[in-house]
């Protein structure tokens, strides 16, 4: 509650008293200064600078007073972060239960007519700093447990997607390709999501599906895999059926990124203009997963040796995805992936390109 550190078994808690009558004051120091370190403030602007100094555990706040009444001494408390949670009891003359409904609904949380008996302050006071003790005891609890479920959770993903890119090397052997291709697809897909405004759940879910993009290989002939682009029409379209494949293998039900990993698998190879494969999509129709790793997919492709030729200059491939834009490529997606150049560097950096 309070900004000192308080050992809550052994610490006087402090209640700041705001009131503009004298004899009210002198009734509440008598019969709180026994138990509470007591505070006194006779206006409402003085109550304000008297909690910046320094924060007390409650509050009995006066409704009428002249300048700033209690109303707004307890609107402007509850409006800011460090002190909304400071309880505070209104003391008041004021018997009408709108007034009471009033003074609640601005977040006092609790209302006492005058005159009041001393043993009811008391009663008042004691409850209030209990539950309040009790609220920031849970609040603490609370956070704990927050922390270690956030490190459960962190640690689980992390186990995630490791399980993810030891099943993608079988994918990898399987088309003679490096064994950091689908890890550096996975970070530069994250990295164009992050740069579109994608929501942190959606980055994620996108760092997780990227990797299984090609998994459909599988279930093509290696030959055809290291022979690629060598091949005949009858042989090419064998190979562009690892979309069609991969779709498949992770078709089930429809729960978060392996139902995204569907559609990358199925879409990653749609083009913008519609000369894509398989299924000819074109522009907006293609889903937002599958044009980004269709992006990710073709850097890595270009920046990496395959059958028949060497990796391009970054010059080069940069060059050639410029020239695609609008074509191959959703142009939105090439502009985010530009922007996102230093992420794409650290990321090449890290895990090489090849």
């Amino acid at each position: 509650m309070g900004d000192r550190k308080k050992d809550r078994e052994t610490t006087v808690f402090s209640v700041l008293v705001v009131d503009d009558t004298e004899a009210n004051i002198d009734i509440l120091v008598d019969t709180l200064s026994g138990e509470y370190d007591v505070r006194v403030a006779l206006d409402g602007e003085t109550a304000l600078e008297t909690v910046e100094e320094e924060k007390p555990d409650l509050i009995l706040l006066d409704i009428m007073m002249p300048g700033m009444d209690g109303y707004e001494v307890c609107r402007r408390l509850k409006g800011e972060p460090r002190t909304r949670n400071i309880p505070i009891i209104f003391l008041t003359a004021m018997t009408e239960e709108k007034d009471e409904a009033r003074g609640l609904a601005l977040g006092a949380v609790d209302y006492v007519t005058k005159p009041f008996s001393p043993d009811l302050i008391k009663s008042r006071v004691r409850n209030q700093l209990r539950l309040s003790r009790h609220r920031e005891m849970l609040a603490i609890e609370v956070a704990r447990k927050t922390r270690a479920l956030n490190e459960a959770l962190l640690e689980l993903q992390n186990a995630s997607l490791d399980t993810i890119m030891r099943l993608t090397r079988a994918m990898e052997y399987r088309a003679n390709e490096s064994g950091r291709h689908n890890l550096r697809i996975s970070e530069y897909a994250a990295a164009i999501a992050r740069e579109l405004g994608l929501n942190a759940k959606t980055v994620s879910a996108i760092t997780y599906a990227a990797p299984m993009h090609d998994v459909g290989k599988i279930g093509i002939p290696r030959d055809l895999l290291d022979r690629h682009p060598q091949l005949s029409t009858e042989e090419l379209d064998t190979v562009k059926n690892h979309t069609v494949i991969g779709a498949e293998i992770l078709a089930g039900p429809d729960r978060g990124f392996l139902q995204l990993a569907r559609t990358i698998a199925l879409t990653h190879h749609e083009k913008w203009d519609g000369s894509g494969y398989p299924k000819g999509l074109k522009g907006d129709a293609i889903p937002l997963a599958g044009r980004i790793v269709c992006l990710a997919d073709k850097f890595d492709v270009l920046m990496s040796d395959r059958p028949g030729r060497k990796a391009f200059s970054p010059e080069q491939t940069q060059y050639i995805i410029r020239q695609q834009r609008g074509k191959h490529f959703d142009p939105k997606i090439v502009d985010a992936f530009f922007k996102a150049e230093e992420a794409v560097a650290a990321v090449m950096e890290k895990h090489g390109t090849g």
